[in-house]
């Protein structure tokens, strides 16, 4: 019998807990949204698994767990507190990143940029609610709707926020097709909506190497603290158009990249155990993501309405809601609303210009945060 017993309190079920059925029942929702429902899975599955491993009874008994020191979930985890691996995916987007319709058309900077009042609208919140400077900033970063600049701001600030506010990011990035399309048509009119605008101009291949080096210059002399973000992202972009180095833009742009979110999801799953998720300031945090998601739509398009107040062709202000940094998904809900009311009516190319706009504005209000409270 004392074998019997022994042998038990080696299995997870002798440590069994109500917090560790309600978070791997989250996860398995998690999961569900991914499988099911195809809700961002390349984010959400290994989100989902890693919140399975991270919740396991008998894992963290055993020192097993992610925050023991020289496990491999902790070895891995480094690269997340360090802020490794954010630079990396930046540099896999900015290969993925065509920035013609914002060549094309510069002035729809504003509307990417217009969007980035989300992250200073939840950062004013969370003051309010009570939080410390750098948790506020922190949880405003999560209206920038990018993931990478999240975990890399959270891991200086506020490494014991980290897996709550990178979940709450990753999980409404996902859900963006159900959060953007009301705020759009509460703020906009049928008319507004048709709007039909001129194809962007042809931008030449000299247009488009020359843009990613001034950009990067002029951004990290605005941001320094951002640089290695936006130096990655403008990298990558100079890998995919120069030309000559098609093997290290195509590396970046898939292997790279796809390792690297697959060992974020993971890490940032399994930070997620029940006795530091369950607690009511994670409901704070993740219903301040929601603001801060519906505040950056809504500034965006109320953005383009005051533009169209001094231009001649109208833009269609359904393409401000693009101003956030979930790329291309903003882009795509904008293209369906669009297409709601006109079937006709292609905004994609021209939504594409407010939503890089938007990657770049959240890198660049990450670097002003870091500079100030780093």
């Amino acid at each position: 019998m004392r074998e019997i017993t022994n042998f038990f309190y080696t299995t997870g079920f002798a440590y069994l807990g109500i917090q560790n059925i309600i978070m791997i029942t989250i996860a398995m929702t998690v999961i569900y949204l991914a499988v099911v429902k195809k809700y961002e899975p390349l984010l959400l599955l290994p989100i989902g698994f890693g919140m399975t491993l991270g919740n396991l009874p008998g894992i963290a008994e055993m020192m097993l767990g992610i925050y023991d020191e020289g496990t491999t979930l902790n070895t891995l985890y480094l690269g997340v507190l360090r802020g490794i691996y954010p630079p990396l995916i930046f540099l896999g987007v900015g290969a993925m990143t065509d920035f013609s319709s914002l060549i094309a058309n510069p002035k729809l900077v504003f509307l990417g940029f217009a969007a980035q009042f989300g992250i200073f609208a939840t950062f004013m919140g969370a003051l309010w609610m009570g939080f410390s400077l750098p948790d506020a900033a922190s949880i405003g970063i999560i209206g920038s709707s990018d993931g990478p600049t999240v975990i890399f701001i959270a891991s200086r600030l506020s490494p014991h926020l980290l897996g709550t506010l990178a979940l709450a990011a990753y999980s409404y990035m996902a859900v963006v097709p159900l959060i953007q399309p009301p705020v759009i048509k509460l703020l906009t009119t049928d008319k507004e909506r048709v709007i039909r605008m001129k194809t962007p101009r042809l931008v030449s291949k000299r247009e488009k190497i020359l843009f990613p080096i001034i950009a990067f210059i002029a951004t990290s002399l605005i941001a320094p603290a951002g640089s290695i973000l936006l130096g990655m992202l403008f990298f990558g972009n100079l890998l995919r158009e120069s030309g000559v180095v098609e093997r290290l833009a195509n590396t970046a742009k898939s292997s790279l990249i796809d390792i690297c979110t697959i060992i974020i999801g993971i890490c940032i799953g399994a930070t997620t155990q029940g006795s530091v998720f369950l607690q009511l300031q994670t409901l704070m945090i993740i219903g301040m993501g929601a603001f801060s998601f519906m505040m950056a739509t809504g500034a965006g398009v109320i953005g383009a309405k005051c533009m169209n107040l001094f231009l001649k062709e109208k833009i269609n202000p359904i393409i401000g809601a693009a101003g956030l940094s979930v790329m291309p998904g903003a882009a795509r809900v904008v293209q369906k609303v669009g297409q709601e009311y006109d079937k006709n009516n292609f905004l994609l190319m021209h939504a594409m210009a407010p939503n890089v706009a938007g990657v770049i504005g959240s890198a660049v209000v990450a670097g002003v945060f870091l500079g100030i409270l780093g």
